[in-house]
């Protein structure tokens, strides 16, 4: 297998990389960090000019056609500018769930505009008592004369309160009661019933609270032909956990490299700290983390297109070993740094927070640790 990077791929990460390092510095991010909305709309319009949105789109409806791995080379730019944009939310969640998803006239509606910058999505679907389990919904989509009729509750919805729709998962109620089967729903943010409590994440960007109260739809706001969609959402979840993985790989990069760094001009009795030897043991574990946590990142990128039970695999995997990699990267960034490393005035202390939040989207280490032993004995 060849693991070289294409051209187009390398050019892709070159032009990331020098966005991110001129656009996307400190100041920027204390801004953010203060701004109601949580991102800037001109930054997200400038993704648009540089084809970002429309990466991963089919070309068919005005995208580019890129695939899993030229999505971890965005991301990874992203982790190192801590970017807080909702890309996450619309392009690899929302966006590829319309495309596995959605009927033609459903595509042709949404992705275009999406890949344009002028329409945003977010993914409602996790709930208090699922932990983590995918299929484990409470909220209902009753059939009615007029549609569907929605009742239930959301948590931790990514940038929904910037959200254009909104896609919520539901268990489908026909005229004989539960089918047993999931459906998708797009909910424009408008919708009667519709209630959103948002809030700030940890380590930059916000999320939301998704009340729904008798949220009346038409009939084909149901994405496809309404078939189980539990599938089409674990492949959309794994997907998202490979990206989330390559951006936590380019936050624990940069604070590799700000800590060395640091080391080099911190100096103590007369001497710099990376003079002391089990200080540069502490570093080149933190170097053998962060290309560890690399490869796993990739790994699961390779195999986010293969069987079920493969991709499964490789994304718990990698969201298990990644989350082990950024707590320790994190914590020895903070010790390395000492009393600084706690206080606004460096930067470290916010990309270890993003490190944190990291490790609790979509599951934590433990969580996925069991899931990728369950499928291991499936195999």
């Amino acid at each position: 297998m060849d693991l070289n990077l294409s051209d187009e791929q390398r050019l892709l990460r070159e032009s990331a990389e020098r966005f991110m390092a001129e656009s996307y510095d400190a100041d920027h991010r204390r801004k953010m960090a203060n701004d109601p909305l949580g991102f800037s709309p001109m930054m997200w319009k400038q993704f648009a000019e540089l084809g970002w949105l429309a990466l991963p789109i089919a070309e068919e409806f005005g995208g580019l056609g890129g695939g899993p791995v030229e999505i971890g080379i965005l991301m990874e730019a992203f982790g190192r500018g801590l970017v807080s944009e909702p890309y996450v939310a619309t392009i690899v969640l929302g966006a590829a769930l319309i495309e596995k998803c959605g009927s033609t006239a459903q595509k042709q509606a949404s992705l275009p505009k999406i890949a344009d910058g002028s329409f945003k999505l977010a993914f409602a679907h996790s709930e208090r008592a699922a932990r983590f389990d995918l299929a484990k919904v409470a909220t209902s989509a009753t059939k009615t004369a007029q549609g569907w009729r929605l009742e239930g509750s959301k948590i931790a919805v990514l940038d929904g309160h910037a959200a254009d729709e909104i896609i919520v998962s539901a268990h489908l109620h026909d005229h004989h009661g539960p089918s047993g089967r999931l459906g998708l729903f797009l909910v424009p943010a408008t919708a009667p019933g519709l209630a959103l409590t948002d809030y700030p994440r940890l380590g930059g960007g916000r999320a939301c609270n998704v009340g729904l109260s008798g949220v009346q739809l038409p009939e084909d706001s149901l994405l496809g032909d309404g078939k189980d969609a539990l599938p089409a959402l674990e492949w959309a979840v794994d997907r998202a956990t490979a990206a989330l993985g390559a951006e936590a790989v380019g936050i624990m990069q940069t604070l590799l490299e700000t800590t060395l760094d640091y080391t080099k001009i911190r100096k103590q009795f007369g001497r710099p700290l990376s003079a002391n030897q089990v200080i540069r043991h502490r570093l080149a574990d933190m170097a053998i983390q962060v290309d560890e946590a690399r490869s796993m990142a990739l790994r699961a990128a390779l195999k986010a297109d293969s069987s079920q039970l493969e991709r499964a695999r490789a994304a718990s995997g990698a969201k298990a070993k990644i989350g082990k990699c950024a707590r320790f990267v994190g914590e020895q960034s903070i010790q390395l740094h000492g009393g600084m490393g706690v206080t606004e005035e460096l930067e470290v202390g916010a990309y270890f927070k993003r490190l944190v939040a990291f490790d609790t989207l979509f599951g934590g280490s433990a969580h996925h640790y069991a899931r990728h032993a369950q499928l291991g004995r499936t195999a």
